[in-house]
């Protein structure tokens, strides 16, 4: 028995650990994959306060794993397969074995949005939804596609030029939805291309990428680019990873809290990307699970 189990070992389940321990309770981490979530698949980490120089997803995630294994927190690779939340002694239950402790947070996040076109699942890995921090060298001197205007894909956009003959980023909305900084940032780069108004509408390939089709919001005319070997790399947004907490009040697929970061189920709380939130950066998981865990260690 925990007096408190964690779900999720990304920047708002590491910072509620870190808490929770510091509080004098017994606490354990579950994460599927590694710690950092998401975080650590960026090429770059930007705007946190106190970010080393040139930081990276994988270095950050590494420093947010070394600070919770020496603040005492336990940390068990476990894939969480149900959960009963209703309960005084709520009951999480992995592909390895149960937990049982009174108190919960949900910190397990997003998934990348998958675009549901021809092709996709196909060439997953292959050309397909590639990751920029890892495959960007694979791409030097060729040609990449990044899908997506907001911040995460512009700011991988700008990477990736880096290393790639052309950068083209596709946005189906009439503006890039980033910051001026990564704006101005695009703005100065000869190698990148922005495509407004337009969707990728489907790939083609075995092996690899050999072409794709790009459709004209404004006209309806899809257009098909032969281009052999690129890359393509999907920042579409994310959706929330909820599917095991049909107890729990949602909104648009997030789990609703408080300001205390308690959900509709007494101790269950939940932080981070998996909530309804206004802003989704790695500053406001962190300060969601300092706050769940402070409360909870008091409630």
């Amino acid at each position: 028995m925990y007096d408190l189990i964690i779900i999720g070992a990304g920047p708002a389940g590491i910072s509620a650990g870190i808490y929770a321990v510091s509080r004098g309770m017994k606490t354990v981490i579950l994460e599927k994959a590694k710690v950092g979530g998401l975080i650590g698949n960026v090429s770059t980490v930007t705007h946190y306060a106190g970010i080393i120089k040139e930081e990276t997803g994988d270095t950050f995630a590494k420093r947010l794993k070394e600070q919770a294994l020496s603040a005492g927190v336990e940390i068990r690779y476990e894939e969480v397969t149900k959960v009963s939340l209703a309960p005084e002694i709520k009951v999480i239950t992995t592909d390895v074995q149960e937990y049982t402790a009174p108190k919960v947070i949900l910190a397990n996040g997003t998934s990348p949005r998958m675009l549901q076109i021809p092709g996709e699942k196909e060439l997953a890995g292959k050309g397909m939804r590639m990751n920029a921090a890892k495959h960007a060298k694979n791409y030097e001197g060729k040609h990449v596609y990044v899908v997506g205007g907001a911040d995460g894909a512009v700011k991988e956009a700008i990477y990736l030029a880096k290393f790639a003959k052309q950068v083209t980023i596709i946005h189906f909305e009439e503006q890039l939805g980033c910051i001026a900084e990564f704006k101005k940032k695009v703005a100065q780069l000869h190698n990148v291309d922005v495509r407004l108004r337009s969707r990728l509408h489907a790939v083609y390939g075995v092996d690899q990428v050999e072409k794709l089709d790009i459709l004209n919001e404004e006209t309806g005319i899809i257009e098909t680019v032969e281009d052999p070997g690129c890359g393509v790399f999907v920042y579409a947004g994310t959706v929330a990873n909820t599917g095991l907490y049909s107890e729990l009040k949602m909104q648009d697929g997030f789990l609703c809290t408080d300001e205390q970061m308690r959900t509709s189920i007494a101790q269950v709380y939940a932080v981070g990307d998996i909530r309804v939130k206004q802003v989704r950066q790695v500053a406001t998981a962190v300060a969601d699970g300092t706050i769940a865990a402070i409360c909870a260690a008091s409630n």
